[in-house]
């Protein structure tokens, strides 16, 4: 009997609904049986191999337009010492029934867990890694959040004993491997030395591949414990009977000094990681460092009493005095002040809140107190939002690491096959010395070759990156919008709010010479404050000032991308575009005509009025072109990418606002769609294009690019949307946004390349390739130090992002 498993559906609203579902499923290889449950919300399935199946019928039901509820989760795990660990934990949770993705990153020892809930659980998961070696921290409190913390820091200074006890252990050993070999008792004090450091400080290595070879897997621990236990040992043995070797014509070596130089190499190597690393998420710490621990609530009655954030509700009123981060969103009820928005905004200026003025979780006050209604509080803040982004960012891989994963998985049992060829080669073609220099050889080889360089070169240069990122007001969704911002070449930009301040202003309006004023300016005003366009709400906006009567309006009717109509005493009216004009046959008289042109020449955008053939008036909007527009579009000519501007505006306008920007390739007139066809267009050429809009009108054209990126206004952010997000409206973070994705990138492969290389080199040499020819074997001491060297070298490349110019 094949083993059932339940989905909880959503959005599946009707039977006719749950036989798509069904019908859906039925496509689904290695589905034995299935039935869509309605009422229960569920599709129950059966299945032999529920590791492949479940998640192939997650992305069937989602492919189909429904939802299948699962949970995401970011989990610390404890006890990986390699990427062969992370991907052993990977593995063995991408193994449990109920999981549909789960990936490690060993850079800051997390793991991303995407599973479906009453199939599997945090529990279960935990033992399931619990099961190879090592453990999930799943309690998520505030409080296991301060005790995983103090734990780590906890390991941190053990690490840093343990790393100079056996230090010091290993200096007088290597001074009496080296010149004091002949003197009385010389191997038995090197014992007495190397014993502690080999099995006390480094127990762990030890205690950690007996744990791998329980489950029939290797990782780092398993070479390290494998060359300096075999070294120890093997030391150990000619120590008490040097004669064996004797009777046969040969000197008896001891390696005690290489076993325990190589473990304290080992541990200083893992010390400096340790510490390089928690240099990576320096970023995460900040931003998490905004919010405040505590809040001043008010209470009825005017009582004021200072709790924890965690414990603040939707609907408290909180106390903010001058110099206090804010701890939650909310709107300002009483008082006004000035708040630095800086942190999330990017924006250098301070902001006047005043009554009805909504405040975000760490933006700092600074002038004067105010009270303030909380609306959003924990997970829910524009803050917490930004921190979780920058968290998955971070956490996610980039295509290039597959490749590694892969090479990972196979790394230790292969160099362990490399190291046995190796002894037995010296065994068979060294001669009298053949098992001692095999030994040596074999030592070496498993001492130098380093998985954790490869495993550490990809995530931490990602960690690096994205928190460079959010602290800039660059919000990247993945690591793969990395890599293809690192190739784009084209850029798609909307005029109004990207390129212009987004705040249109009505400057002039010009009546027709016969036309009655009063009636058609309240006509005008009702047309447009029904109109959800920002030119419309300029308009409305400026007769409302005028102290203008609405008309009551009828049969009102949105023209999508060229304006507005209604009926006003059973006479149609038009507000919009002179296209719009020209479609409905409406002349525009030439005193109109004149004065638009001007405007137009101007960069003034012009709506028109008209109806029954005839315009009765023509209004000039201008648009200000945002200070940094023009300098960030040389930036990224200068890069090698074409900006193109699409705008829904004529052509007159668009063309002043590019030659006022340095833009060569515009399109005027542009409806929504238009803007995707063109991204195809571009595409089908060959070319990565990148799009920037506000993740709602542009939702086609940004899902069609190659990079979607979002343009926040203040706290208006797409995230959900776009692959990058600028939390800033400043047309600047773009170039800033491409120079961080190219420096990632480089840094990527740079890492990349010098921990193959390191390896490809490190490891023949290790293996005494060169003796036949130069007589040159590699000490296991050096051997463990480059191998520790290694790791740190790459996670060091990594941190130069932190100090990068962008």
């Amino acid at each position: 009997m094949p083993d059932t498993f339940s989905l909880p559906l959503t959005d599946v609203e009707s039977e006719h609904c749950a036989l798509i579902v069904d019908k859906g499923l039925d496509k689904v290889k290695g589905i034995k049986s299935h039935k869509v449950e309605l009422n229960n919300r569920r599709a129950v399935i059966g299945t032999d191999d529920p590791e492949r199946v479940l998640p192939e019928a997650v992305a069937a039901i989602r492919d189909l337009g429904y939802g299948v509820d699962t949970l995401k989760k970011t989990f610390p795990v404890t006890g990986m010492s390699c990427a062969s660990c992370a991907g052993s934990v990977e593995s063995m949770l991408g193994a449990q029934p109920g999981v549909l993705k789960a990936t490690v990153n060993f850079a800051d020892s997390t793991t991303r867990v995407e599973f479906v809930p009453g199939i599997t659980d945090a529990a279960s998961l935990r033992t399931a890694v619990q099961s190879v070696g090592y453990d999930l921290v799943i309690d998520e409190s505030e409080e296991a959040a301060g005790n995983l913390e103090a734990l780590q820091q906890e390991h941190a200074r053990q690490l840093h004993r343990r790393t100079l006890a056996a230090i010091l252990f290993s200096l007088p050993l290597v001074v009496i491997g080296m010149f004091f070999m002949n003197m009385p008792y010389a191997n038995y004090i090197m014992w007495a030395l190397a014993t502690p450091v080999v099995l006390l400080f480094g127990r762990q290595f030890f205690v950690n591949a007996w744990k791998q070879l329980k489950h029939r897997s290797a990782n780092m621990d398993t070479l390290v414990a494998m060359s300096t236990g075999i070294a120890y040992i093997f030391s150990v043995f000619n120590t008490v009977y040097p004669q064996f070797w004797h009777n046969r014509g040969l000197h008896a070596h001891v390696y005690f000094e290489a076993a325990a130089v190589v473990i304290a190499f080992i541990l200083l190597g893992k010390m400096l990681e340790e510490k390089a690393k928690s240099n990576t998420s320096s970023a995460i710490k900040k931003l998490m460092g905004l919010q405040p621990a505590t809040v001043t609530i008010i209470h009825e009655g005017g009582h004021q009493m200072e709790i924890p954030v965690a414990k603040v509700k939707p609907g408290d009123t909180l106390l903010v005095k001058p110099g206090e981060k804010i701890a939650v969103d909310g709107k300002v009820t009483e008082g006004s002040s000035y708040v630095d928005e800086s942190m999330i905004t990017g924006e250098p200026v301070a902001v006047l809140k005043a009554a009805g003025a909504p405040v975000f979780s760490g933006t700092i006050n600074q002038k004067s107190s105010f009270r303030f209604v909380a609306e959003k509080v924990g997970g829910d803040t524009v803050l917490a939002r930004i921190i979780q982004a920058v968290r998955d960012a971070q956490g996610s891989k980039a295509p290039v690491q597959k490749l590694v994963d892969k090479i990972a998985a196979v790394f230790v049992p292969v160099v362990i096959g490399i190291a046995l060829l190796s002894l037995l080669s010296w065994v068979v073609l060294g001669g009298d010395n053949g098992l001692t220099q095999g030994l040596l050889a074999f030592i070496t080889v498993l001492v130098i070759a380093c998985p954790c360089a490869l495993g550490l070169a990809t995530p931490t240069a990602i960690m690096v990156g994205v928190g460079k990122g959010a602290e800039n007001g660059i919000l990247i969704k993945d690591a793969e919008s990395l890599e293809l911002a690192y190739k784009m070449d084209s850029i798609i930009l909307d005029k109004t709010g990207t390129i212009t301040e987004g705040k249109p202003a009505v400057t002039g309006i010009r009546w027709a010479q016969d036309a009655d004023r009063d009636v058609l300016a309240g006509i005008l005003y009702g047309l447009e404050r029904q109109s959800e366009h920002p030119l419309a709400e300029a308009v409305s906006r400026y007769l409302q000032e005028q102290q203008v009567s609405e008309a009551s309006l009828s049969q009102f009717e949105s023209i999508t991308g060229k304006g507005v109509s209604a009926s006003y005493n059973g006479q149609v009216y038009y507000a919009g575009s002179q296209k719009l004009m020209t479609e409905r046959q409406i002349t525009l008289p030439a005193d109109l005509q004149q004065q638009a042109t001007e405007w137009l020449e101007r960069a003034h955008t012009v709506i028109w009025l008209g109806s029954k053939g005839k315009a009765l008036a023509a209004v000039a909007i201008a648009d200000k072109v945002k200070d940094s527009s023009a300098d960030a579009i040389q930036r990224l000519q200068a890069m090698g990418i074409t900006p193109y501007m699409l705008t829904g505006d004529n052509a007159h306008t668009a063309a002043a606002v590019a030659a006022q920007t340095g833009i060569k390739e515009f399109r005027a007139e542009t409806l929504p769609s238009d803007k995707a066809d063109f991204i195809k267009a571009l595409q089908q050429q060959g070319h990565i294009v990148g799009m920037v809009g506000d993740g709602i009108n542009d939702s086609h054209a940004l899902a069609q690019a190659d990079v979607s990126i979002a343009m926040g206004k203040g706290t208006d952010i797409a995230m959900d949307v776009a692959k990058m997000t600028l939390i800033s409206s400043d047309l600047g973070s773009i170039p800033k946004a491409v120079s961080l994705s190219r420096r990632t990138v480089r840094v990527i492969r740079q890492n990349l390349f010098w921990a193959f290389i390191y390896n490809l080199v490190g490891i023949p040499l290790a293996a005494g390739i060169l003796y036949p020819f130069t007589g040159f074997l590699l000490n296991p001491m050096i051997a463990g130090a480059a191998m520790a060297l290694s790791s740190v070298s790459v996670v060091t490349n990594s941190l130069r992002l932190k100090y990068a110019r962008l």
